[in-house]
C-alpha cells in the first residue's frame, strides 16, 4: 500500500504523464471534429507539457516547492492552443495545491485536483461542458469522494482514471457536434492519457523519460547572421530559481546589465522563476550575475558561429537585411502603440506589414504559437500599448495568458478568430484615437466580417448534416461546413452562396500556396460576375492547407 508520495515520485509521475501524452499525440490529433488536415489538439497539449517536462528533467534541487514552480512556469510559457492553455492552467492550479507539502496523501491529491479545476474554469471566459474541463471536473469530484474512504494512492489513482474515462465517454452526449462526428472530446482524451501515464509511473511500469526539445519556427525572431556579422557568438539561456526579491527595479537593472554584454535579450519573470535569453561573447558574466538572484537550472549555451555557419552563409544577404531591420527597430524610440499579428503565409504576412504590424508570429492553424512566443514578441515591440491579433480562435487564450504575464506594457488582445478579421481590425485602427477607443472600434468591426476557408477532407465523416468522404473539398464558415464537393472552384462558389447576401459590399479572396495566380484570378472574375454589387479583391496569401481564405463584409 502506498499512503504518501514525495517530490521525486511526483516528478516521475509527471514525466510519465507527459511521455504517454507524447506517444498518443497523433491519435488525439485525429479526434478533431472537422475532418480537416490541421487537427492539432494532441500536438498542442504535448508541446505544452513537454515544455514543463524539460524543466523538471533539468531540476537540480528537487523538493515539492521547486518541482511545483517548474511544472507551473514551464507549462504556462509553453502553452499552445486552447487545449494547451487549459492544461497549463490545470497544472498551475494543481501545483498551487501541492507546493507547500513535503509529502502527499490522497486528501492532498484530491484538494490539489479541486484547485486545478477551479483555476482552469476561471481562465476560460465561457467554459463549455463536454470538453477537457468536464473531464477534469469529473475526476476531481471522484477524487474528493474517494479521499474519504481510500488510503492507498495506487487504488485512488486507478479509480479516478476510471471515472475520467467514464466522463470522457459521455462527452458526445454533452456536445452534439462530437456525437455527429463520432468522436469523444480530444482535449479530454489528452488529459486521460496524462493521468494514465502518471499511473504507469506510479505502479513501476518502465517508461522512457527522455524528451526531445520541440522544434518549432513560429516567431519572426532576431535573425541569425553569418559568422563574420555576429557580434555576440554565444546563445545563452537559463532559468533562475529566485531566492531574493526580483521586483521591477531589479529586473530593469538586470536587463541593463545584459544589454551591456550582449543583445537579443529576453527576460520573463513569473512568481519565483525568471527565464533568461541573451546573445553574448561571455556567457559566464551573465551566469555570475544571475547567480546573485538565485539558483540556476536548464542552462544552455550554443556557439552560433560553429553550429550555423553553413546554413547562414547560404542565407547571408537575406539575413543581413533582416538584421538591419531589427537594429532599426531596437534603435527606434519607444512609441505609444505597437502591433503583433499571427500570420499564416508569405502573402498574408506582407499584407499585415503593409498595414503597420510591427512583429509577425508565423503559426496559425497548423502550428499554434506558444505563450512564450507571444512574450518574446511583446518584448521585441518597443511600445507602451501593444495590440495582439491572434487571428485564430485556438490562439486567443495563449495571447490572453501572455497579456496576463506582462507587467511593463499594456497588452490589448483583439479576439480575432480568422485572418480576415485581423486584417479588418488593422484597417480600422485610427492613430489619432486612444488605445481604448481603438480597442472598442476594432472589436466592433471584426463582428461584421464573415470568413470562408476551402480545404480537403482527411477522413470520411458526417457533420452539419453533410456526408463527407476522404479527399472531398470543403468550404468551412465561421460556424460550420457550408459546402462539400469534388472541385476546388465549384465548392468555393457554393460556399460563397452561403456567405454573400444583399448587404455584402467587399469580398476578399486570399489564395494559398497550392493555387496559381491564374486560377485565383479566374475565380475572382466569376465571383465578381455573380455578385456585381460587391467589390472583389484577389490577393496572394501563400497559406498552407487552405486553397482559399475568403472574407465577406
Amino acid at each position: 500500500m502506498i499512503k504518501t508520495i514525495n517530490a521525486q515520485i511526483v516528478a516521475k509521475m509527471f514525466l510519465g504523464g507527459a511521455k504517454n501524452l507524447e506517444s498518443k499525440k497523433e491519435w488525439i490529433n485525429e479526434l478533431n471534429v472537422f475532418p480537416v488536415p490541421d487537427g492539432d489538439t494532441g500536438t498542442n497539449m504535448t508541446l505544452t507539457i513537454t515544455a514543463a517536462a524539460g524543466e523538471v528533467g533539468n531540476l537540480e534541487k528537487m523538493n515539492m516547492e521547486t518541482l511545483a514552480k517548474c511544472i507551473s512556469s514551464g507549462s504556462l510559457r509553453g502553452a499552445r492552443g486552447n487545449s494547451g492553455v487549459i492544461l497549463s492552467q490545470l497544472l498551475r492550479g494543481f501545483t498551487k495545491g501541492i507546493k507547500d507539502q513535503e509529502e502527499l496523501d490522497v486528501i492532498d491529491l484530491a484538494n490539489a485536483m479541486q484547485k486545478a479545476v477551479e483555476t482552469a474554469y476561471k481562465a476560460v471566459m465561457k467554459p463549455k461542458e463536454g470538453t477537457i474541463l468536464t473531464v477534469a471536473k469529473g475526476a476531481a469530484l471522484k477524487a474528493a469522494e474517494l479521499a474519504q474512504t481510500v488510503e492507498d494512492i495506487e487504488e485512488f489513482c486507478r479509480l479516478v482514471i476510471e471515472e475520467a474515462e467514464e466522463v470522457l465517454s459521455r462527452t458526445p452526449d454533452m456536445l452534439p457536434v462530437l456525437k455527429e462526428a463520432g468522436v469523444v472530446d480530444s482535449g479530454g482524451q489528452g488529459l486521460v492519457e496524462v493521468l494514465k501515464g502518471c499511473y504507469d509511473a506510479l505502479t513501476g511500469k518502465e517508461v522512457d523519460y527522455s524528451f526531445e526539445t520541440p522544434k518549432t519556427e513560429h516567431a519572426v525572431r532576431i535573425s541569425e547572421q553569418t559568422e563574420a556579422d555576429i557580434r555576440f557568438g554565444y546563445c545563452t539561456e537559463f532559468i533562475i530559481m529566485l531566492e531574493k526579491t526580483f521586483d521591477e527595479k531589479t529586473e530593469l537593472e538586470f536587463k541593463a546589465f545584459l544589454e551591456s554584454i550582449g543583445d537579443s535579450i529576453v527576460v520573463v519573470s513569473d512568481d519565483d522563476i525568471v527565464k533568461v535569453h541573451v546573445h553574448t561573447n561571455d556567457p559566464g558574466l551573465a551566469i555570475q550575475r544571475a547567480l546573485t538572484y538565485g539558483a540556476l537550472s536548464r542552462m544552455k549555451i550554443d556557439n552560433m558561429r560553429l553550429e550555423h555557419e553553413e546554413k547562414l552563409i547560404k542565407d547571408a544577404s537575406r539575413i543581413a537585411a533582416e538584421q538591419k531591420q531589427e537594429e532599426v527597430k531596437k534603435e527606434a524610440p519607444r512609441k505609444e502603440m505597437g502591433f503583433i499579428s499571427v500570420s499564416i503565409g508569405e502573402g498574408v504576412g506582407e499584407i499585415f506589414k503593409g498595414l503597420g504590424v510591427d512583429y509577425l508570429i508565423e503559426g496559425g492553424q497548423t502550428m499554434n504559437p506558444s505563450t512564450e512566443d507571444m512574450l518574446e514578441a511583446i518584448n521585441q515591440v518597443n511600445a507602451d500599448h501593444i495590440f495582439i491579433l491572434p487571428n485564430n480562435k485556438n490562439i486567443i487564450l495563449a495571447a490572453n495568458q501572455a497579456s496576463f504575464l506582462t507587467s511593463d506594457k499594456k497588452v490589448i488582445v483583439i479576439p480575432t478568430k480568422t485572418i480576415p478579421q485581423g486584417i479588418t481590425a488593422m484597417v480600422n485602427y485610427i492613430p489619432e484615437e486612444t488605445p481604448e477607443e481603438n480597442e472598442t472600434r476594432m472589436q466592433a468591426e471584426i463582428e461584421n466580417v464573415k470568413t470562408g476557408q476551402v480545404t480537403y477532407a482527411v477522413r470520411d465523416t458526417k457533420i452539419d448534416d453533410k456526408e463527407i468522404h476522404l479527399g472531398d473539398i470543403m468550404g468551412i464558415g465561421d460556424h460550420g461546413i457550408l459546402a462539400v464537393g469534388k472541385g476546388i472552384q465549384k465548392t468555393t462558389l457554393a460556399m460563397m452562396e452561403q456567405l454573400v447576401d444583399a448587404d455584402s459590399e467587399i469580398i476578399g479572396i486570399y489564395y494559398g500556396e497550392e493555387v496559381s495566380e491564374k486560377d485565383a484570378q479566374v475565380l475572382g472574375e466569376k465571383i465578381a460576375e455573380k455578385y456585381p454589387n460587391a467589390e472583389v479583391e484577389v490577393h496572394y496569401g501563400g497559406q498552407p492547407i487552405y486553397y482559399y481564405v475568403v472574407s465577406v463584409e
